[in-house]
Order: C-alpha cells, then structure tokens, then sequence
C-alpha cells in the first residue's frame, strides 16, 4: 500500500539538450549558456575588479543540475522552461523525462521555494 504518497508533489521533469553545433555561431552558444546559467561578469578598473553575477533563467527556477546539459525541475516549473527553449528550437535539442522526486531533491526544490519568499 501506498499509504498517503502525494504523487502530484513528488514529480519532475528531467531536461537533457544538446547544441546543434552546425546550426548555432559560438557567439549564439554564448548566449545560450549565459541566458541559461547565469554568468560572472569581471570589470577591471585602475585600481580595482569589480565583479556582478549576472542570472540566467534556472537561477529563477528550482532545478537540479544531473549533467553538463541534463537538468531536474519541479512539473510546476515546466512551462517557463519551455518557453525559454522554444526561443532556441532551431539551434538546440531537447528532451523531456517526467520522472519522480526522491526525498533529497524535493528538499532541494523546496528549500529553493523558502529562499523566493
């Protein structure tokens, strides 16, 4: 038995993408990866480095990284990665894996939820 297992709280989506690198400029990539992680911008000045974080979209949505280009977000969170990838159709693949939460990664995804609040 099942006992009271919400199934709708312990389910993800895993994203795995490759870059089509003959339809896609290094700079395009760039873009892509920076849009995506998020990036560390340095600033060199005469007598001093100034640095900024600049986000990506996943800085904005619990995930939780499985590779280089494979990633873990709550369902819920689905569609404003979608629509991020859709901007990249012709230039990235992409695939999507419904699968379900263990424990620690929906802690993961719930810690990320307390820090927005």
């Amino acid at each position: 038995m099942r006992g009271n297992i919400n199934m709708a709280e312990k389910r993800g989506v895993m994203i795995t993408f490759s870059v089509r690198t003959e339809k896609i400029k290094p700079s395009e990539k760039t873009v892509f990866f920076r849009k995506l992680y998020g990036w560390k911008q340095v600033v060199p000045n005469e007598n001093k480095v100034y640095e900024y974080e600049r986000p990506g979209i996943l800085d904005e949505i619990p995930h939780e990284k499985v590779d280089q280009s494979s990633f873990i977000v709550p369902e819920d969170s689905l569609d404003e990665i979608m629509e991020f990838f859709e901007q990249w159709h012709s230039k990235v693949m992409l695939k999507t894996f419904r699968v379900l939460l263990d424990k620690e990664t929906r802690s993961i995804f719930d810690e990320f939820e307390e820090d927005d609040e």
